[in-house]
């Protein structure tokens, strides 16, 4: 009975984000959390971008990068046993993804940006 009170409670907070487009997010430093408009959190992303010159990747530069360290670790045939090339290869690689938290320490809340190489064709490699 308690749980489906619980979750009551959750989607009426849930509602009231949509409805007034929010969100939830973790802090730059420290242990905070904080409730962000979406419309301001999308315009710092958009200039993040725009100021750094990001750009994005296609699927195709992950595959040919995937498909050249499958070969180069194939190669190495002295250095690494066949049983043990599977550690070095990520399998179903993707480009890094970025996302960002909110500095609160600093003025106007700019973005802290964070990559994830954790999925990539290179990770287990280095």
């Amino acid at each position: 009975m308690q749980a489906r009170k619980e979750d009551k409670i959750m989607k009426k907070i849930e509602n009231k984000f949509i409805e007034n487009k929010a969100m939830i997010s973790k802090a730059g430093k420290g242990n905070s959390t904080v409730i962000l408009y979406l419309d301001g959190n999308n315009q710092k992303v958009e200039k993040l971008i725009s100021n750094n010159n990001f750009t994005t990747a296609n699927a195709e530069i992950t595959k040919n990068l995937q498909r050249e360290i499958r070969n180069t670790v194939n190669e190495c045939q002295r250095i690494i046993q066949k049983s043990e090339r599977w550690k070095y290869v990520n399998y179903n690689p993707i480009a890094p993804t970025m996302r960002g938290q909110v500095k609160l320490h600093k003025e106007d809340t700019p973005i802290r940006t964070i990559i994830n190489w954790r999925n990539t064709p290179g990770y287990k490699l280095a």
